[in-house]
């Protein structure tokens, strides 16, 4: 009865290439999901003999399923508007964990929790790198991305101004000019400072730095000098003034001691003369009002900026991406999940963007890359072949009937 089990053989493959062609199809429309295909291998041979030129004559006893092999083609990326959405462009995964174990995935249609996790639709956290301060330490451990869901930024000082500005070499000696500076105390009660420049001499002019009357009830190196050279360049003082400062704020907030950066990060000066009208180009300062959580964005590098509402962003994470050697090797977990082997040796886990990994795109998700067209195609052939395979069970079937009909 050899026969029948080398057709069974056959169905039984047909059956596994079916399973796999209906299982593509069904995930179609499954997030980030990776086709499959199924290839065969012959079975073992019986030699019956050998032919007259002493060839070996074999006959062989059907067929095997020798391995699935997973598809992992980018699949198309679709904008979402939805900032947990987040899609990998290029080879890599998310690293994500439950139940302290870690899988891999390729499906970024993250959630947040009540207490501002980073999850997958299945309650996974989302891994990677945690941020101190606005800064993040990609050299340390990963661990589950949270955001400030439901917090609230404390109010900073004002600690640093600056500005750019022209002022009038041709203004008449004791010409005045303002330049308005919004500034903040530690209590984040804004106060309306003016800066006002009185002209003294050639190419010399005398500042004064003010509150509203009333909002502090001393000041300290709050006037000074400055001296320019004959081509307008500012020449004293010859660094950034350091030390002003307001005491006994009205509203109870500490002295608001700050700088007045009058040279760039790279010792340019800001404030200048010429025989232009004196302006102001522009304004900054460094503190803020405290501020509530709003939202949420991802860069290409995974670093994910939470932004709150007295307009302030920070950096509070930074997600993780993970590549392995032999993307064959992993196993497929269920919930767009994937598990490393000895076959897939280690993920290798990092930064998106560096080392080979995929950048992220914040907003967008990858779609299956079933072509369903192919599918068809697969199914078809797949079909026709367990119809053979049924069809050389029936002949057999026939024979065998015809051999007993021989022995009535």
């Amino acid at each position: 009865m050899a026969s029948f089990s080398i057709a069974l053989t056959g169905l039984q493959a047909d059956t596994v290439a079916l399973n796999t062609v209906g299982n593509n199809l069904a995930n179609l429309n499954t997030t980030a999901f990776k086709k499959q295909s199924t290839s065969f291998e012959d079975l073992f041979y019986q030699q019956i003999g050998t032919s007259g030129s002493n060839n070996a004559i074999q006959v062989g006893v059907g067929t095997k399923v020798s391995g699935t092999a997973t598809s992992f083609l980018q699949g198309s990326l679709s904008t979402t508007g939805n900032s947990t959405d987040m899609a990998l462009s290029g080879d890599g995964f998310f690293v994500v964990q439950q139940g302290g174990v870690q899988s891999l995935t390729r499906a970024g249609n993250f959630q947040l929790d009540a207490s501002g996790n980073l999850t997958t639709v299945d309650g996974a956290r989302v891994m990677g790198y945690g941020a101190a301060n606005g800064l993040i330490n990609s050299n340390s451990s990963i661990s589950s991305l949270q955001l400030p869901v439901g917090t609230t930024q404390s109010a900073r000082a004002t600690q640093n101004v600056g500005l750019t500005a022209n002022l009038n070499a041709g203004a008449s000696v004791g010409t005045q000019f303002s330049t308005p500076l919004t500034m903040y105390d530690s209590l984040g009660q804004t106060h309306a400072a003016t800066i006002t420049y009185t002209k003294t001499g050639a190419n010399a002019w005398g500042y004064a730095v003010a509150l509203p009357a009333g909002d502090a009830s001393g000041a300290t190196n709050n006037t000074g000098a400055l001296n320019f050279d004959s081509a307008g360049m500012l020449t004293a003082p010859a660094a950034n003034v350091t030390g002003i400062s307001f005491t006994g704020m009205a509203d109870g907030a500490s002295n608001l001691s700050f700088n007045w950066n009058l040279y760039d990060a790279s010792g340019n000066p800001t404030i200048a003369q010429s025989t232009a009208t004196s302006s102001t180009t522009g304004t900054s300062q460094d503190g803020c009002a405290s501020g509530v959580y709003q939202s949420f964005s991802v860069d290409g590098s995974g670093v994910i900026t939470a932004s709150f509402s007295n307009g302030q962003t920070s950096a509070v994470g930074q997600v993780a991406v993970a590549s392995v050697a032999n993307e064959q090797g992993l196993v497929l977990a269920g919930n767009n999940n994937f598990k490393t082997t000895a076959a897939s040796g280690l993920a290798s886990v990092g930064v998106a963007g560096a080392g080979g990994r995929a950048s992220i795109q914040d907003s967008a998700l990858e779609q299956s890359n079933v072509d369903i067209s192919t599918e068809f195609a697969n199914l078809i052939v797949a079909q026709r072949a367990f119809e053979a395979n049924s069809k050389t069970v029936t002949a057999f079937d026939t024979v065998t009937q015809e051999t007993i009909g021989m022995i009535r």
